[in-house]
């Protein structure tokens, strides 16, 4: 199982959280950049999200939960960025966004709100290099993982298999050892963690991996 460490939290730096990593067995550092208008909280400026992750090797996987995501590619195409990811939701042109993400080198997901159906994103899954399901509505830490979330899950790994691509499936929110293990009996391929892991960075990192 892969993990991506979410560093939002309400009370620890995330340069602490950051400086951990590279001892423990996390593949990723999630970053979830939020624009106070397609949700209501802000996080952190490019200038901030560059200064602490460079404290850490490892690539980032970055989730924009802006109003405007095409405004971001370029700045973090700079980073040590893998994944860049938008909401299905914060966009006009679906297929523009893609293509766009792809012509910085960058891999691209799709994220898509609890209320909007998966089904949505089956006509793009050839193009996807990750879609990704909140198990949480977007824009806050701590929440509780919405139960219908493994069902998402299944639907879309179906698809996915039923289409032959090779876009894996990530889910963020509300992750500890239980939901986790939900999800990846559903079909998950990685595990977006910040309350849970932060908690113990090392172990709880660990925990996740070895599901």
């Amino acid at each position: 199982m892969k993990v991506s460490v979410s560093v939002l939290s309400s009370s620890i730096k995330p340069q602490d959280i950051v400086k951990q990593l590279d001892n423990s067995s996390a593949d990723f550092i999630h970053i979830d950049i939020m624009d106070g208008k397609f949700v209501e909280n802000k996080t952190w400026t490019f200038g901030e999200v560059k200064k602490f992750t460079s404290y850490s090797r490892l690539a980032l996987d970055v989730h924009l939960m802006v109003s405007n995501p095409e405004k971001y590619i370029e700045d973090y195409a700079l980073l040590n960025t893998s994944y860049l990811t938008f909401h299905y939701e914060a966009v006009k042109d679906v297929e523009e966004m893609i293509n766009n993400v792809k012509n910085y080198g960058l891999k691209v997901g799709i994220s898509i709100c609890p209320n909007t159906n998966v089904s949505v994103l089956f006509p793009y899954l050839k193009d996807l290099d990750q879609v990704l399901i909140m198990g949480v509505e977007p824009g806050r830490s701590g929440q509780a993982f919405i139960e219908n979330t493994p069902n998402k899950i299944k639907e879309l790994k179906d698809e996915i298999i039923r289409q032959n691509t090779k876009t894996i499936i990530s889910v963020d929110g509300g992750i500890n050892d239980e939901t986790g293990f939900l999800c990846k009996t559903a079909g998950v391929d990685m595990l977006v963690s910040a309350s849970f892991i932060h908690k113990d960075v090392i172990n709880n990192t660990k925990i996740l991996k070895n599901l």
